[in-house]
């Protein structure tokens, strides 16, 4: 396998601009690293250059030591899956998964194991005779991925592969990855817009956003402890509230919410380059999953508000609240408070649970 290096990666186009500005990257030798953001943030455009289709403007990219920042796609040694499948419907499974050995003229019997070896992998051996508009969208994928695995690449590229698959099939194939990782330890770069396939597959993330990366981490990290507001606010469902340090004692920060009201914070939960200097301005965050009903007789860190919005999600009641700092966001679980649209509504946000980001980054 392979490790992959970006260094300084730029591309621009005269229409759209600057997608990818001066981008750094190291993925390490079996990681399945995720290119995560939403559309147009130069994630694809980024994966096209590490495959060859597009040449950078400027910057480098590496596969362990050589240099292919303008090599040939063909001499990468790349598998590719793309959101467009591109099989054949008329062909067979097996005469799909072996087209492309059949142009580099392997000989038969070695393409003919090859071939049997990766569908056993993805779990396709009983259809390998099935015609590809024979099978589902999750099977026809599961092809896609056979055809790119059977060259042996030292490098799996996938994007946006699960776009095309209902929420089910997702699922189901989100388990497939991750087991085809594990099996072959393939070095693989994924992209997608959701956040749910990124966490649940990767070993590291880049979030990215108009053309930049913001944060690189574990999903844990870049989940739990984001160094952006960006990226606090596109993982999960998360409350930014634009704040002003009031005062600091010990450990804990007050600071001042928009309508002039104290929510009291743990400094320690803070991004690098968070400021607790009285005055310093920052954007205090808090998870819906995060907020809870308050108690009668609660006042620190208690927000008052109207339901403006409520969605049953089966686990939890995803809801809404007006408030006099804007829009709250609420998971309610495990509860038998069961607002409805109009009620009042009063509910904490945990100092324990909140965490702080540059103001600057908003």
């Amino acid at each position: 396998m392979v490790s992959v290096t970006l260094h300084q990666l730029r591309k621009s186009f005269a229409r759209s601009g600057t997608v990818v500005d001066g981008i750094d990257l190291t993925i390490a030798d079996g990681e399945f690293f995720t290119l995560l953001g939403p559309s147009g943030c130069g994630k694809s455009t980024t994966l096209r250059m590490i495959a060859g289709f597009e040449e950078p403007d400027s910057g480098t990219i590496h596969f362990d030591d050589r240099d292919v920042t303008y090599a040939p796609a063909n001499k990468r040694d790349v598998g590719l899956v793309f959101q467009n499948y591109a099989l054949f419907p008329h062909m067979s499974v097996t005469r799909n998964v072996g087209f492309g050995l059949d142009v580099r003229k392997v000989q038969k019997a070695e393409a003919e194991r090859r071939i049997r070896d990766v569908l056993a992998q993805v779990g396709l051996a009983a259809q390998a005779g099935a015609r590809v508009d024979e099978l589902s969208g999750g099977q026809q994928q599961r092809v896609a991925l056979a055809r790119a695995l059977v060259f042996r690449p030292q490098l799996l590229l996938l994007d946006e592969p699960m776009s095309n698959l209902d929420a089910k099939l997702r699922l189901e194939m989100r388990g497939a990855l991750r087991d085809l990782h594990a099996e072959t330890g393939i070095t693989s770069v994924y992209v997608t817009h959701d956040q749910a396939e990124a966490l649940a597959m990767s070993t590291r993330i880049a979030v990215m956003n108009t053309a930049m990366v913001h944060q690189v981490g574990t999903p844990d990290e870049v989940y739990s402890r984001p160094r952006t507001a960006f990226v606090a606010g596109f993982l999960g469902r998360n409350n930014l509230l634009d704040a002003t340090v009031r005062r600091v004692d010990g450990r804990r920060a007050a600071l001042e919410l928009t309508d002039g009201s104290i929510l009291e914070v743990l400094v320690d939960n803070a991004a690098p380059g968070v400021s607790f200097e009285p005055g310093s301005a920052l954007v205090a965050t808090v998870r819906a999953e995060s907020v809870r009903p308050a108690a009668s007789d609660e006042t620190q860190n208690v927000v008052s508000g109207t339901v403006a919005d409520v969605d049953f999600v089966g686990y939890s009641l995803s809801c809404e609240l007006d408030t006099p700092v804007g829009r709250i966001k609420v998971d309610l679980t495990g509860t038998h408070t069961r607002p409805q649209r109009g009620d009042a509504l009063r509910v904490v946000l945990p100092a324990e649970s909140a965490y702080c980001v540059p103001a600057e980054q908003r």
